[in-house]
C-alpha cells in the first residue's frame, strides 16, 4: 500500500519534502530533501535530515532514489546525505545542463566548473519511467520556474515542487534566469491540468500563515481554485499577471548559497588551501 509522509521546514525555509514508500514492501522514494543552513555563523546542520532519517529506520525503508524537483533557490540540498549514509542515486531532469551553465555565467564560477550533469546519477527527461521496487515513477518535464522543473507521478499522486503550489499560493516565480511565464503556463495546463481531477498534488512548499498547513491538494482543486492559474485564465493574461507579481518580489534570502550548491546535487565547494569552503555572493555598488 502507497504511503506518503510529509516532513516540514517550518522555521526556515517552509519546505515540503515528500517520502514515498509502500507498506507491504518497504521501497522508498525521497523528494526535495533539505539541509540545513545557519546563515548566522555559516554552518550547515542536519536536523531536517535527523527527522527524515529516524522515519526510514524506524520503518525499516528500502530507499530506492532521492530526486530533486528542481535546482533550489532557498534552501540546500540534502541529497548528498542521503547518498552517502543509503548508497542511492540522486535524480535530476537532464535539463540541469541548461542551469548550470546559465549560473556559471551569472556567479562567475571557475572555468573547471562542470556543466555536464556528472553530479547527478540519473538524468532524466520528459516520458521516462523510473522502477523503484514496487513504486514507478513517470517523469513530467514541466518547465518554466527553472528550466529543469520536473514533476513525478506515482500512481494518483504527482510531486510538483515549484511549478504548482496549493491553490491559495499559487504557481512558482518565472523571473529566475531562463525562467519563463510562458512555459510554466504550458506546463501546468498542458501537462498537469490534463491529469486526473482527483489525483492529489504534493508541492515543495507551504506557506501557511494564519491557516493550517496544506501539505498537498489536487487538481480538480488547482483548476478551479489556483489563484495565480485557474483553468480559465488564458496564456497572455498569465504571462502578464506573473510579470506584473514577480517583479514587486524580492530574492529569496538563501539564493545564492542554494544555488551554488545545489548545482552540484547538494556538495559544498570544494575545500581551499586553508581547509575552509568559501560561496560567492555578488555585490552591486
Amino acid at each position: 500500500m502507497l504511503e506518503i509522509k510529509t516532513f516540514f521546514d517550518e522555521k526556515n525555509t517552509s519546505t515540503l519534502t515528500h517520502l514515498v514508500y509502500d507498506s507491504e514492501t518497504n521501497d522508498a522514494v525521497v523528494f526535495d530533501p533539505v539541509l540545513d543552513l545557519d546563515s548566522k555563523n555559516w554552518r550547515t546542520y542536519q536536523h531536517s535530515l535527523k527527522s527524515l532519517d529516524d522515519f526510514i529506520h524506524a520503518h525499516q525503508l528500502k530507499l530506492h532514489f532521492v530526486l530533486d524537483t528542481h535546482i533550489h533557490a532557498d534552501h540546500l540540498s540534502g541529497m548528498q546525505y542521503l547518498k552517502e549514509k543509503y548508497k542511492v542515486p540522486l535524480v535530476i531532469n537532464s535539463a540541469i545542463t541548461v542551469v548550470q551553465e546559465t549560473f556559471k555565467e551569472v556567479l562567475n564560477l571557475a572555468e573547471k566548473f562542470d556543466v555536464s550533469g556528472a553530479d547527478f546519477d540519473v538524468l532524466v527527461k520528459d516520458g521516462d519511467q523510473l522502477k523503484a521496487g514496487s513504486i514507478l515513477i513517470d517523469v513530467l518535464h514541466t518547465p518554466g520556474h527553472t528550466p529543469a522543473c520536473t514533476s513525478y507521478k506515482i500512481a494518483d499522486h504527482v510531486f510538483t515542487g515549484d511549478a504548482l503550489f496549493v491553490p491559495s499560493i499559487g504557481t512558482g516565480r518565472c523571473d529566475f534566469p531562463k525562467g519563463s511565464a510562458k512555459d510554466l503556463y504550458h506546463s501546468v495546463t498542458q501537462k498537469l491540468y490534463l491529469l486526473a481531477d482527483e489525483t492529489k498534488v504534493y508541492p515543495g512548499h507551504d506557506y501557511p500563515g494564519s491557516r493550517a498547513l496544506q501539505t498537498f491538494t489536487t487538481i480538480g482543486e488547482s483548476k478551479k481554485s489556483n489563484v495565480d492559474l485557474p483553468v480559465s485564465r488564458s496564456e497572455a493574461e498569465y504571462v502578464a499577471f506573473m510579470e506584473k507579481r514577480d517583479a514587486g518580489l524580492s530574492l529569496p534570502k538563501l539564493i545564492y548559497p542554494s544555488v551554488q550548491v545545489n548545482l552540484t546535487a547538494g556538495k559544498l565547494p570544494e575545500k581551499e588551501s586553508n581547509g575552509q569552503h568559501y560561496l560567492k555572493i555578488p555585490v552591486s555598488s
